[in-house]
Order: C-alpha cells, then sequence, then structure tokens
C-alpha cells in the first residue's frame, strides 16, 4: 500500500443532474453535489466538509434534506438497483445512518425524495413511464406502502410532504398533479385534478389544503382541496409594486410564457423563477399575494462581449432557516446567493456568487507554477480561469470565442500557454486580464507544456511536437516519429529530455537539443492517454487502454501493474517519488506506491462522476490537483500516515509581484487621483452635515428637557394630592370596619338563640313523626297481604286462559300442514306438466330463480330474527314474573319503603294488564305470520323443484369439462415431453459453450506465452549484436577474436538451445495436465446437470399431479354444492316446523 495518503480538500464546481441538489444545513452551511460526493460548504470560513458517495455508484439522482435539518438523503444509481442513502450532518464524517431499498419491488432509480416534517418517513418516486411512490419509515428501513403514480401519459418529477400533515403528499410532473393520504397501511389517491394537458414543472405547499403549481408556460396555478381554483396572473416589471391579481381560470390551454422551474414557500410567502435569470418574491396579504420583489442573475463579467452567453435557468432554490438567505443553482453549474434583510432592499437587486464562478463543461487541462501558488484550468466552455490553491479563490477568469483545449503556465506565474482549436496563443497574466503577447499557427493543440526553466515551450499539432522558445518564439525543433495523435508530453527536470506518447502506442524520449529519439517503447494493441517522469527521471510511467501501468527503462517494460475492469487515463509522480497518482475513466483516483508493486496493491478515492481528464501535483509536494469531464476542480492534500503534511526537500518561497501595463497603471493612478478629490469633498460635506446635525439635536435637546422638567413639577403634585386621598380612605376604612365588627357580634348573639328554640321544635315534631310512621307501617302490612292474594289469583286465571289458546293454535298449524301436504302433492302433478310444455324457458328463468332464492335466504334470515325475537319476549316475560315475586319478597324486608313500593305494585298489575291485552295482539299477529309461512313453504317447494333442474343441467356441464380435462392431460404430457428435449439440447449447447470457451482461454494462453519468447529472443538478439559490434574491434586480433567468439557461442547458444528442450518438455507436460483438468471438470459438470434435469423433472411431474389432484377437488366440490343446495330447502323446512313447535310449548 501507499504510504502516501490524499485527503480531499477544497472542490471547485456543481454536479449538475440532480434534482434538489443545493439546500441549507444550518445558517452559514450549504449542501451541494459535486464530483462523487456531497460537499458541505461553510461560506464564513470558506471551508468544506466531504460526504462520499457509493463505490459502485453509477449516477447521482436526488437530494432530500429533513425539516430538521440534520438528516441528508442522497439517491444513487447502483447497477442494477437502486438505492437511497441517508447520512447524519451532525457527525463530523457525515456518517451513513441507513441505505434504503425498493423491497421487492425492481427500482433502477429514484427522480425525487421528501422528507416528512418530523423527519419520521421519507417519500422517494421511482423512474419510468410507469412511476411508483414509497413510502418508508426509513429509521427501520420498512416499506409502509407503495403506489403507482406515473402512467404512459404522465411522468412524475417531484415530491413532496404536507408541511402541515406527516400523512398527506403531493406528485407532480408532465400532465399530473396528485394529492394521496397514507391510511390503514396503504398510500390512497384523495385528490387528481385534471391537467393532462399542462406540463408541471414544480409545486409547493403554502397552507394546509393549498399548493401552487408552475408550469412550462408561464402559469401559477393554485389548487385548493386537490380542485383548480384560481391562477396568479404575474404581473410585468413596470406594475411589480401592485396587488398580483387573483382570477378564476377558464381555460387551462393558455399562451406560452417564462418557465417556472422552481418555488420555494416562506413564512410570508413564497419564491419562484420566472424564466431564465429571474427570482421573484411574493407575500401575503388580505386579497392574495403581492409580488414584492424581483432579483436577477447578472451577467458575467468575465463572458466574452462579441457572443455573451444566454441567461441562466434556476433549477433549485433554497433559504437559510431564518430565511436571511436566499441561495439557487442554475444549469450551467453555478451557485448564487442573495440576502433577504429588509435592510438590504434596493430598487435593483442581483445575485451574488455562492462561492465562486465554476467551469460549466469538461475541464480539458490543467497546470500549476513554482513561484505562485496559482493553478490555471481550460475548458469546453470556452474559459480560462486562474485559482488560488492557498486562499481558495478565483484570481482571473477569461473567456474566449474558441474553446481551450490544453492549458500550461510558465513556472513564473506570469505568463500561460493555452490552446485553441485554431492557434495556439501565448499570453500575460495581468492583475486583471489575460491578455495575448504572441499566436502560434498549431491547430486543435491538445498537449502543451512550458520546460521547468521557463525557456522553452512544447506544442502538440497532431502527430508532431513543436518546440519553441519563450524569448525569441522561434520554432527550435519539429519531433516527428508518431503514427498517431499524441496524447502527453512531459518535460524532464534539466530539460534535456522529453516524453510523449500517443495513440499509436509508442512512447518515445527526445533529446531536446538533438531533437533524436533517446529510447522508445512500441506496443501497437496499447493506445496510451498519459505519460510521466519518475522523481529521478530514470525511467517513465504511462497508462492507456490496456488498463494497466506500466513503467518502461531502456526501451523495456520494467514492471506492470496488473490490468483492472477500469482504465486508466491520466497518471502523475510526487516529487519525492514516493507514490504515484492514476486517474480512471469512472472518476476514481488511485494511489499506488513506487516502486511499482507486481500484485494489484493500492488506495482507491472517489472523486468525480466523470474521466480524470489530467492531474498534476503541486512543486511543494502538498496539493494534488486533479481535472475531469465533469467540470470539476478538486484539490487533495498530501499527507503521511499520521496525518500530517509532506515535507518537502525543496524550499519553495512564493512570490506576490504581479504584471500591469504602463497604460493601466497611469488609468488606475488618475482614477485615485479623482477618488481622493471625491473623497475630500465628501468629508467636507459631511462635516457640514454633522454640524447642522448637531445643532438640531442640541436644540431638540433643549426644548425636550423644559417639557420633561414641567411634566415632573406638575407628577409630583398630582403624587401629593393622591397621598392626602389615601390616607383619608384609610382613615374611613378603619371606621366601618369597627363598626361592622360590633354589628356582627350582636347578630351572632340573636342566631344563636333562634336556632336553639328551633332545635328544640324540630325534635318533638320528630317524636310525632315517628309515631305516625308506625301507624301506617301496620296498614300497610294488611294492605300488602290483600294484593299478594289478588296476584295470586290473577297469575292462575291468565295461565289457564294461556294453555287453551295455545291448545287451539296447535289443533290450527296440525290442519296447516295436512292442507300444505296436499296443496304440495298438488302442485308437484303441475309442475310436471309445466316441465314438459315449458323446458325452453327454464334457461331464461334460471338467472331470476337465483336472484329470488337470494332474496328468501335474506328473508329466512329475517323470520329467524323474528323468531328470535319472538323467544326472547317469552323468556322476558318469564323474567318479569320472577322480578315481581322477588320484589313482593323485597317488600317485606324493606319496611321504611312501603309506600313506594305498594305503588309501584299497583302500577305493575296495571302493566300486566296491558300485557295481557298485548298477548291477545300478538296471538293475532301469530295467526297471520302461519299463514305468510304457509305461502313461503310453497314457494320454497317450487324452488327445491328448480334446484334439482339445476343439478341436472350441472351434470351435463360436468361431461365436456371432463373431456378438457383429458385434453389438458395430453397437452401437458406432450409439453413434457418438449421441456425434456429442450433441456437436452440446452445441456448440449451449454458444454459446446464451455468447451469453446476453454479452447480460446488456451490459445490466449499460448499467444500470450509466444509474444513473451518473442520479447525474450529481441533482447537476446539485441545484446547478440551489441556483443558482436564489441567484436568487431577484435579483427586485427585473431586469438581475442577467437575467445570473444567462442565466449558469446557459450553465453547464447549452448544454454538456449537446453533451455528450449526443457521448456518444450515442460509445456507438453503442462498441455497434458491441463486436459486432463478440463474432461474431469466436464464429467462433473456432466453429472451435476443430469441430477438437476432429473430434479427438474420430477418436480414438473409433481406439479402436474398437484394440478389433476385440484381439478378433482374442485368437481367435488361442485357435487356437494348441489347436494348441500339440495339440503338447504330441507332445512327450511325443518326449521319452521322448529319454530312452530316450539311456539306451541313456550308459555
Amino acid at each position: 500500500m501507499a504510504t502516501v495518503a490524499a485527503q480531499p480538500h477544497f472542490i471547485f464546481g456543481l454536479r449538475t443532474g440532480v434534482r434538489n441538489n443545493l439546500c441549507f444545513s444550518d445558517e452559514q452551511t450549504v449542501v451541494f453535489p459535486s464530483g462523487n460526493s456531497c460537499v458541505c460548504y461553510d461560506t464564513v470560513q470558506r471551508s468544506q466538509r466531504f460526504i462520499p458517495g457509493s463505490e459502485d455508484s453509477l449516477r447521482m439522482r436526488a437530494l432530500a434534506i429533513s425539516a430538521n435539518r440534520r438528516y441528508l438523503a442522497v439517491s444513487e444509481e447502483c447497477g442494477q438497483r437502486a438505492t437511497i442513502t441517508v447520512f447524519d450532518l451532525q457527525h463530523e464524517q457525515g456518517r451513513k445512518r441507513k441505505v434504503l431499498t425498493a423491497g421487492d419491488m425492481h427500482a433502477q432509480r429514484f427522480l425525487c425524495m421528501a422528507f416528512s416534517p418530523d423527519s419520521k418517513y421519507l417519500i422517494g418516486q421511482t423512474g419510468g413511464p410507469e412511476g411508483t411512490l414509497v413510502f418508508w419509515l426509513w429509521e427501520k428501513q420498512k416499506v409502509l406502502a407503495t403506489a403507482k403514480t406515473g402512467s404512459s401519459s404522465t411522468y412524475v418529477t417531484q415530491v413532496s410532504f404536507s408541511p402541515y400533515n406527516n400523512t398527506q403528499m403531493c406528485v407532480s410532473g408532465s400532465g399530473a398533479l396528485k394529492l394521496l393520504r397514507y391510511s390503514d397501511g396503504a398510500l390512497k389517491q384523495s385528490a387528481a385534478p385534471k391537467v393532462e394537458s399542462v406540463n408541471v414543472l414544480c409545486h409547493a405547499w403554502v397552507t394546509e389544503e393549498r399548493v401552487i403549481a408552475g408550469t412550462d408556460a408561464g402559469r401559477l396555478l393554485v389548487f385548493e382541496s386537490g380542485d383548480i381554483r384560481r391562477e396568479i396572473a404575474v404581473a410585468p416589471l413596470e406594475q411589480r409594486d401592485r396587488q398580483v391579481e387573483m382570477k378564476k381560470i377558464k381555460d387551462i390551454k393558455m399562451g406560452e410564457g417564462p418557465r417556472i422551474t422552481a418555488i420555494l414557500p416562506h413564512s410570508r410567502g413564497f419564491a419562484c423563477s420566472l424564466g431564465p435569470g429571474i427570482v421573484c418574491l411574493f407575500e401575503r396579504n388580505k386579497d392574495g399575494y403581492r409580488r414584492s420583489r424581483e432579483i436577477r442573475i447578472p451577467a458575467d463579467p468575465h463572458s466574452n462581449e462579441l457572443s455573451p452567453a444566454p441567461p441562466q435557468e434556476v433549477h433549485t432554490m433554497c433559504m437559510s432557516p431564518a430565511e436571511r438567505t436566499l441561495a439557487i443553482s442554475t444549469d450551467r453549474g453555478q451557485l448564487y446567493s442573495c440576502s433577504l434583510s429588509p435592510a438590504e432592499v434596493h430598487r435593483e437587486e442581483h445575485f451574488e456568487f455562492l462561492s465562486q464562478s465554476f467551469h460549466s463543461k469538461s475541464i480539458t487541462g490543467v497546470s500549476v507554477c513554482i513561484r505562485k501558488p496559482l493553478v490555471a484550468t481550460s475548458s469546453l466552455d470556452h474559459s480560462v480561469r486562474i485559482w488560488n490553491y492557498e486562499t481558495k479563490l478565483l484570481e482571473l477568469c477569461k473567456e474566449f470565442q474558441e474553446e481551450a483545449h490544453s492549458v500550461a503556465l510558465h513556472p513564473t506565474g506570469l505568463f500561460i500557454l493555452v490552446g485553441f482549436s485554431d492557434k495556439l496563443r501565448l499570453m500575460n497574466l495581468l492583475i486583471d486580464d489575460i491578455r495575448t503577447i504572441k499566436e502560434f499557427s498549431v491547430r486543435g493543440c491538445r498537449e502543451c507544456a512550458f520546460s521547468h526553466g521557463g525557456h522553452m515551450f512544447a506544442a502538440v499539432d497532431g502527430n508532431v511536437i513543436h518546440t519553441y522558445s519563450v524569448t525569441s518564439f522561434e520554432n527550435i525543433l519539429s519531433l516527428k516519429g508518431h503514427n498517431g495523435k499524441v496524447r502527453g508530453i512531459e518535460w524532464s527536470q534539466d530539460d534535456s529530455r522529453l516524453v510523449s506518447c500517443g495513440v499509436d502506442g509508442a512512447v518515445y524520449e527526445w533529446n531536446t537539443q538533438t531533437g533524436k529519439r533517446e529510447s522508445e517503447s512500441v506496443l501497437k494493441s496499447c493506445s496510451y492517454t498519459d505519460v510521466a517522469f519518475s522523481s529521478d527521471c530514470k525511467s517513465i510511467l504511462a497508462v492507456g487502454s490496456d488498463l494497466t501501468l506500466k513503467e518502461i527503462q531502456d526501451c523495456q517494460v520494467l514492471r506492470e501493474v496488473p490490468a483492472d475492469e477500469v482504465g486508466h487515463t491520466a497518471v502523475t509522480v510526487s516529487p519525492s517519488g514516493r507514490v504515484v497518482f492514476t486517474g480512471t475513466s469512472s472518476g476514481t483516483i488511485r494511489a499506488v506506491k513506487y516502486p511499482l508493486p507486481i500484485q494489484k496493491e493500492w488506495i482507491v478515492y472517489q472523486a468525480h462522476c466523470g474521466p480524470v481528464t489530467k492531474m498534476v501535483i503541486t512543486s511543494d509536494d502538498q496539493f494534488l490537483l486533479s481535472v475531469s469531464e465533469d467540470g470539476c476542480l478538486l484539490m487533495w492534500k498530501l499527507i503521511d500516515k499520521e496525518g500530517r503534511g509532506l515535507k518537502s526537500n525543496r524550499q519553495i518561497i512564493h512570490t506576490e509581484e504581479i504584471l500591469v501595463t504602463k497604460s493601466d497603471l497611469e488609468e488606475k493612478t488618475q482614477n485615485m487621483l479623482e477618488l481622493k478629490m471625491r473623497l475630500e469633498e465628501l468629508q467636507m460635506e459631511n462635516e457640514y452635515q454633522l454640524r447642522l446635525k448637531d445643532m438640531n439635536y442640541n436644540e431638540e435637546m433643549k426644548e425636550l428637557s423644559d417639557k420633561f422638567t414641567q411634566q415632573i413639577e406638575s407628577l409630583k403634585t398630582v403624587q401629593q394630592t393622591m397621598k392626602a386621598e389615601m390616607e383619608k380612605h384609610a382613615r374611613e376604612h378603619q371606621e366601618t370596619s369597627s363598626e361592622a365588627a360590633v354589628k356582627h357580634a350582636e347578630d351572632l348573639k340573636d342566631l344563636e338563640f333562634s336556632c336553639s328554640q328551633k332545635l328544640v321544635v324540630e325534635h318533638e315534631r320528630h317524636q310525632d313523626l315517628q309515631r305516625e310512621h308506625q301507624m301506617m307501617q301496620e296498614d300497610y302490612e294488611k294492605q300488602l297481604r290483600a294484593a299478594e292474594e289478588s296476584t295470586s289469583q290473577a297469575l292462575e286465571e291468565l295461565t289457564q286462559i294461556s294453555e287453551a289458546k295455545l291448545q287451539e293454535k296447535t289443533q290450527l298449524l296440525l290442519q296447516c300442514q295436512e292442507d300444505s301436504q296436499q296443496q304440495a302433492r298438488e302442485f308437484k302433478e303441475i309442475l310436471r306438466q309445466v316441465e314438459e310444455d315449458e323446458a325452453r324457458k327454464i334457461h331464461d328463468l334460471q338467472i331470476n330463480f337465483e336472484k329470488k332464492l337470494h332474496s328468501e335466504k335474506e328473508t329466512n334470515g329475517n323470520l329467524r330474527q323474528e323468531t328470535d325475537l319472538v323467544t326472547q319476549k317469552c323468556h322476558s316475560l318469564q323474567r318479569q314474573i320472577d322480578d315481581r315475586s322477588s320484589d313482593v319478597n323485597k317488600l317485606k324486608q324493606e319496611r321504611q319503603k312501603l309506600l313506594g313500593l305498594i305503588r309501584s305494585l299497583e302500577s305493575d298489575i296495571e302493566d300486566l294488564k296491558r300485557q295481557i291485552s298485548g298477548h291477545e295482539q300478538t296471538s293475532n299477529d301469530k295467526d297471520l305470520t302461519i299463514l305468510s309461512l304457509k305461502k313461503k313453504n310453497q314457494e320454497l317447494e317450487k324452488f327445491n323443484f328448480v334446484l334439482d333442474c339445476q343439478l341436472s343441467e350441472l351434470k351435463e356441464q360436468m361431461e365436456p369439462q371432463q373431456d378438457d380435462i383429458n385434453e389438458k392431460k395430453e397437452h401437458i404430457h406432450q409439453l413434457e415431453e418438449e421441456l425434456v428435449s429442450v433441456n437436452k439440447r440446452n445441456a448440449q449447447l451449454r458444454l459446446s459453450v464451455s468447451d469453446l470457451g476453454l479452447k480460446l482461454k488456451t490459445r490466449d494462453k499460448e499467444v500470450h506465452e509466444e509474444r513473451l519468447k518473442a520479447k525474450d529472443l529481441e533482447t537476446h538478439l539485441q545484446r547478440l549484436c551489441s556483443e558482436l559490434q564489441s567484436c568487431v574491434g577484435f579483427l586485427q586480433e585473431p586469438s581475442r577474436l577467437k575467445e570473444s567468439v567462442q565466449a558469446i557461442h557459450a553465453r547464447f547458444v549452448a544454454p538456449r538451445d537446453g533451455g528450449m528442450k526443457s521448456c518444450v518438455d515442460e509445456d507438453l507436460q503442462e498441455m497434458l495436465r491441463l486436459q486432463r483438468e478440463y474432461q474431469e471438470k466436464t464429467i462433473n459438470k456432466l453429472k451435476t446437470r443430469l441430477a438437476r434435469s432429473s430434479e427438474e423433472h420430477e418436480r414438473a411431474y409433481e406439479k402436474i399431479m398437484k394440478e389433476k389432484g385440484t381439478l378433482i377437488a374442485e368437481i367435488n366440490e361442485l357435487r356437494k354444492e348441489l347436494r348441500s343446495a339440495r339440503a338447504q330447502v330441507r332445512d327450511h323446512t325443518a326449521q319452521l316446523v322448529a319454530l312452530k313447535k316450539s311456539r306451541r310449548t313456550a308459555p
């Protein structure tokens, strides 16, 4: 592993294409995605904290922050599934809390997310035309509910929770705006207004029932309780201080307007983007909303005047917790902010950069200098930017008409070389501008570099490398030798050599004095992308399309780090020579220790979301700078194992001088003189104004002091009068209280005397009442005995009468049963005749009879309930009789309540009389019910006949079903045979594929071995040639010539032959061993496949048998249902008979 580690320090850039890619975590910290991480940026201390993304992340989709600003949710695409990772922002490293997935549902991406107001729940919208909304209890990683929100005509792009209700949410998109509610463990749609023709780009909750939505036609629609109620008309700029009218919507398909891409609610109203570069703030009032402020994105001061950039479109808006700052992100990857304090409101308001101006497209080049802490970057957005990696500021920026493909900083930091598509320009770095010195006719210069001494520079023109003098601008050399485009160049430390690599697979080392190649290494199968010298400039490090890192020395590959699945795109070596950094096509950075290891040993850092284009290490060995196609510049702090910064062998002193032209300096001095004159005038005016204000303030102070003295004197007189009145009131109060105390004592004596007399009178009265109570008690006992005798006689009479009536009713029931039997026999005969005449109508009447059967079942159930009520009434009567007897016993015991008990008995007697009369009425009602039951009995017999007919029809229907079952069995048997044949074919094909794969591997190994042998032979041949050249010098000395030739023969010929023979024998043995292993593996695979196919055949046979059993069970169940239908009719008749018997036996 590498002894030097890299720690992310600062990043310049914003990752676009992420939903809700900007949010506040506290009053001075914002969170935004950059590269493959989420960055927490402190706007006051200008520091950053990184939250790395997942290692297998393919793309970041959306961000969401909780209402309490503590948790951050990040949606990522990881392989074939989508995940949502929740981080704790209060933790220093952004600790990962939970990783959420869609559960059993397959989801490739989550387009948008939202936290609930209490931060307990999380919702996420999956992608695709039929998107699904997933509702999590995220702390337990539990999916509570899902709901399909998209369709073929709608596409959801935003989801949100109501800030007033955890269970209410809103989704919107193209042709859709839906309100959903979570209840009873499911997401239910509460409202869905008709907006099929409207493309809703954004929405926001402003009240508990009101949602405001913005469309691509520039309209603000107001939805209340799920219905479109009105539209907020956006006033023109001249009328922005007026109130915004609220009008009813009559036609949704209105004219086009500026796209409303973002809406943000706040305590006083809401903010929305009205077209490119404009944000408007609306405040709530009685009539609706008033357009209070308009904030614009200013034009870029560094933009090209000939072709200015189009205005930027706002993608995301966020507000600080105290609502003091508004921050936005744009489609060009820029971050802006604006203060919302009322003190700073003025007519024309503009946003300011939140940190710095970023690149909006791929960065193509990066370079550093020695004398200043500067780094230069070039980009396809036509701009060149100069950054200070110590202060973390953008020093200079300039846009051009052409795309910048390469950049190089002079070691002094005063000049810059930029390669454009049409020419190469050498420019001065002034205090506030970048101005061209000289243009060179080098088209499409993709690589350029200054020498370490700064006296020369090299530029690539296709497959030719040109070297120029910085002082005379003359073309010193033109290095030709590459057959393809040159991808990388680098100077040695002493500027005597230059190394280059190209897509033709060649790595050349050039002598910068003579222009000749000193060494070369050609590998046509590899297309190199970058090259670098080692720290001692003795070897060359190169990366290319073969996914390996190579170290080349003396025209040979000395070491090679094995390949991986990800290709290298850039390479750089630390000046200390302890570590090599490589950038990959996936955006990661690898730290490999130097000398290079043989095995795959490196440290991987999550850096960018696109391929790394260039990397460079500062001359003091403190920072690693990497750029990528994602438009981000990432600064890494290089540290050792103990976390301390690296110590550089060279002492580098940064200078502060800058270049200024004479005209600029004179103009600035003139401006300074004018400003000084203006300052003196303003000072004089301010002094005069201050004197006037002092005089006015002194006069006002005198007036106020006189006024306050008068008020103090008046208050003193009022205070004295109030004291006198208080003393007077205190005296009066003492006198009244003494009089009241005397009067109260007299009243107490009078009350005591009167109360004693009343107690004597009441005691005598109580004794009289006790005597009267004894007399009345004796009278009531006599009356109670008489009442008991009368009630017993009445009960006996009632029982006799009820028994006689029950006997009569039973006789009537027997007669009715005999009549019903006779009528049933007659009805059967009639039915037989009707069957012969109306057999054709049975099929049509079947459906009606089934409905009637259902209604009759309901009526039978009602009858059961009525019978239950009748029985309950009988039991209640018995209970009432028992209660009466218990009441009589209680009356004997409770003698103190005789009057009340006697009255209750009298009322009970009256109730009994009423019940007797009610019984007579119920007996008449029972007669009527018996007649209705007879009629229903006849109808039930009719239905019994109908059920018999249905049974016969079902039997007829079963015969074709049995035939279908037999046909299906035959078809299943055929499918089984086809399945067996298909399995055999698949097994044969798999065996052939495996054979071909093994053959291909063996052929590849043989080719690789032959190539190695060829390389060995080439090296031996070169050595032999060098030895022969040395022997040429002994041509005049035969003895020494013979000895040297014999030595060469002994060194190269004899051991080579023996080695070849041993190699051949070893190769034959290795081939036999490989063939034996291959045959054993194939036999084992065939055995396992045979066992699997037999198991699958048995499973299929068992499945067929189970299906057959289920069909037979279904047939038996149909037969049972027919039997039960017949038995139900019999049960109904039996129940009627049982009810009649129970009524007879009931008392």
